[in-house]
């Protein structure tokens, strides 16, 4: 989809999936464009998923309720600040999912978490709780811009290791999220600085489990927002789809450069921005004019225009002093955005080794189906692979990638479909064997 502001066009999509394991979906997810260029630069693009946890239907409550109401809670706060904005949406909407809990026992255990992404005209905003991942793919590197909330990754941060470097811990067992406690902890980071031609990734630990970073950068820079969400999607569930699968990827394009002309808006919608003193002071020194021309020409209205002027421009020195006040408290209550962290960054680029391993797990999984059924290999895959053994010949590395990926996409759909669900295939090709 391209919507018309902002960078322009801005390239999205978001898919869900329930993976291979699950009997229903829990996670849930948002997308809430701008529909004006005032809309633009007072909320932004507005992104969100969530994860939901707990039996039974309890997450899927959790999580539709998060999607539901953070992004109507920041748009109403919007005017405050992004940052105050988002961190009053997720806290009043943790209030809300909690006391659900409180009043209905059967819900015990209710909670989600939630990753949102504001793309505004001065960057990306990030808040998040729990362990679902927000990205930025440039130039090649994938970089994780928001923490995981987990207990593996707050013991690496405690004692200084990566996160792979903790052995014995479960990785999906998550230390913060909204609902279960009546407060909580929302990381906000902001803002980005957004360049053309940037992917944002959002996407919960049902696709970040199963796929490396490497990745998930390198199918999300090669390929259109929607078909980088079909094949992720499929390639998860091939490494055993052990949970829901969401995510969303989003492109950012070239500005529009007639954007930039209309940034300049009418002159009498600037003057209803203006604060009601300036105009009021204005007045005052008109009436002061007046009031002097008529005392020259000793017109007895002279008087009545003085007094005027003086308690016009009275009342507009003291509007401009309380609004001085106000907009000083305001900036006072807002506090500063928190220090913008790449929490983990990796390369993401195309080469022949990763092309190579590429070609080879899609053979792997070709011989698998035929052994299972020679039916399962479905006529769609192989002039994606003669396609990409030609552009290999020609290391034309990227485009390669492209079709392989593609092959191995439509191996993927026929495999998932017909396999039991505890099958597991692991078509790795981000590390070197």
């Amino acid at each position: 989809m391209k919507p018309v502001i902002g960078f322009e066009p801005l390239q999205y999509c978001t898919l869900s999936d329930v993976g291979m394991r699950r009997s229903h979906n829990q996670d849930a997810h948002a997308t809430i464009l701008a529909k004006s260029l005032d809309g633009w630069h007072q909320e932004g693009h507005v992104f969100l998923i969530a994860d939901g946890m707990g039996g039974h239907a309890v997450g899927e409550k959790a999580s539709a309720k998060a999607v539901r109401e953070i992004p109507l809670t920041y748009l109403k706060h919007a005017h405050d600040g992004v940052a105050n904005a988002l961190r009053r949406a997720f806290v009043e909407t943790n209030a809300s999912i909690h006391a659900i809990g409180q009043k209905n026992p059967e819900f015990k255990g209710l909670g989600t978490t939630a990753t949102a992404l504001i793309l505004r005209p001065e960057g990306a905003w990030f808040a998040h709780v729990g362990d679902s991942r927000g990205y930025r793919i440039r130039n090649g590197r994938i970089q994780q811009l928001t923490f995981d909330h987990s207990y593996v990754w707050e013991l690496a941060r405690r004692q200084k290791c990566a996160p792979e470097e903790i052995q014995g811990f479960r990785s999906n067992v998550i230390v913060r999220s909204l609902g279960p406690d009546a407060l909580v902890q929302v990381d906000i980071e902001g803002p980005h600085v957004v360049q053309p031609g940037d992917v944002f990734v959002l996407c919960s630990d049902g696709l970040s489990g199963p796929l490396s970073d490497p990745e998930i950068g390198a199918v999300a820079s090669m390929f259109s927002p929607t078909e980088a969400c079909q094949f992720l999607i499929q390639l998860a569930n091939l490494r055993g789809g052990p949970d829901n699968v969401t995510v969303m990827v989003a492109r950012v394009g070239e500005p529009n450069p007639a954007l930039k002309v209309k940034k300049s808006r009418p002159l009498l919608q600037r003057l209803f921005r203006v604060h009601w003193s300036l105009p009021v002071l204005g007045s005052g020194v008109v009436l002061t004019v007046v009031a002097l021309l008529l005392s020259l020409a000793a017109h007895w209205a002279g008087v009545l225009f003085f007094v005027a002027a003086v308690i016009t421009i009275a009342a507009g020195v003291l509007g401009l002093v309380l609004h001085a006040r106000a907009e000083k408290r305001r900036q006072a209550e807002e506090p500063p955005p928190p220090n913008i962290n790449v929490y983990r960054e990796a390369s993401c680029e195309i080469d022949g080794g990763v092309v190579e391993r590429l070609a080879k797990s899609n053979a792997d999984l070709q011989e698998r189906m035929r052994e299972i059924s020679p039916e399962l290999v479905p006529d769609t895959f192989q002039p994606h692979v003669a396609k990409g053994e030609e552009l290999m010949q020609q290391q034309n590395w990227p485009e390669a990638f492209c079709e392989l990926c593609r092959a191995m996409y439509e191996l993927a759909k026929s495999y998932n479909k017909s396999r039991n669900k505890p099958e597991v295939f692991q078509p790795l090709w981000d590390v070197p064997k």
